[in-house]
């Protein structure tokens, strides 16, 4: 069945992928950009089932704004994909406060004001679907991703509990985990290094931001195809809480639930019976 879908960071990268196969496949598209002509530029123009709309996710009013355009044009909003995100890259004694702020009012308070600004409407629908992009980052610790990884970990927490709230208004939520992908992440437009500089880390970050710009381009994964698994999900009747993506992302989750499960058993015999005794 044709859906309408509101997908945000749309202008390039993955946005760009979900919103041309949703096109493709039938389905009516909010596609949302800071600049929607690049939306329009992206996709190949204007078309009926297209609606490209300015959206700074930074902004709850600015949500607002393009949530009311979408439903007065299509009537209703069936998914919801947060993409928009950016990278701020560095070791975290050299990213400054501000840029750790810049990185979570991104990546976890953008989709935060975005998924405020939808809920109303799936509500009143009694139905609905909101996906969220995490990362491979959200689940497993980086070098050079303390930033990120503590925007995608809070997605993920945002995300978990979230079901709970909106499950028994029909309302499903995914999180998608992608591995390394051409998504443009690593692309000037989406990538900010630490501001400040430290004798200690002068060497590791040249080498480490070398290795990362070496590998815009190169990453494995293939973006079209992550879209195309995407719409998959979104069609299923009952869709997962979590959808883990690539090739790479696939065993380093799972090793990292079986750590986790291992840090849990060898916790037994100083984590437990810890109670008071009046509740043992």
């Amino acid at each position: 069945m044709s859906k309408v879908i509101f997908v945000t960071g749309a202008g390039r990268g993955l946005g760009t992928d979900i919103a041309r196969q949703a096109l493709d496949a039938g389905h009516r598209v909010a596609a949302t950009a800071r600049n929607p002509q690049k939306v329009l530029d992206a996709l190949g123009g204007e078309r009926d089932n297209l609606l490209a709309l300015p959206l700074d996710i930074t902004s709850a009013d600015a949500a607002r704004a393009a949530v009311k355009a979408a439903t007065d044009r299509f009537g209703r909003i069936d998914v919801l994909v947060n993409n928009a995100a950016m990278f701020q890259a560095g070791y975290f004694e050299e990213i400054t406060d501000a840029q750790m702020r810049a990185q979570i009012e991104t990546n976890l308070f953008g989709p935060m004001n975005v998924t405020r600004a939808v809920l109303p409407v799936m509500r009143s629908q009694r139905a609905g679907h909101v996906v969220t992009i995490s990362s491979l980052a959200g689940v497993i610790g980086q070098e050079f991703c303390v930033a990120y990884a503590a925007s995608k970990f809070g997605v993920e927490g945002w995300m978990e509990s979230l079901r709970y709230d909106l499950e028994p208004f029909g309302i499903k939520t995914t999180i998608v985990e992608p591995g390394f992908f051409r998504t443009e992440l690593l692309v000037d437009a989406s990538t900010s290094w630490a501001d400040d500089s430290i004798d200690d880390y002068a060497e590791r970050t040249a080498e480490t931001k070398k290795m990362w710009q070496s590998m815009n381009g190169q990453q494995a994964g293939d973006p079209a195809k992550l879209a195309d698994a995407l719409l998959k999900v979104i069609d299923l009747d009952t869709p997962p809480l979590r959808f883990v993506a690539g090739d790479d992302a696939v065993p380093a989750i799972e090793a990292k639930g079986e750590e986790i499960a291992e840090q849990a058993i060898a916790s037994r015999p100083l984590g437990t019976g810890l109670s008071h005794a009046d509740t043992a």
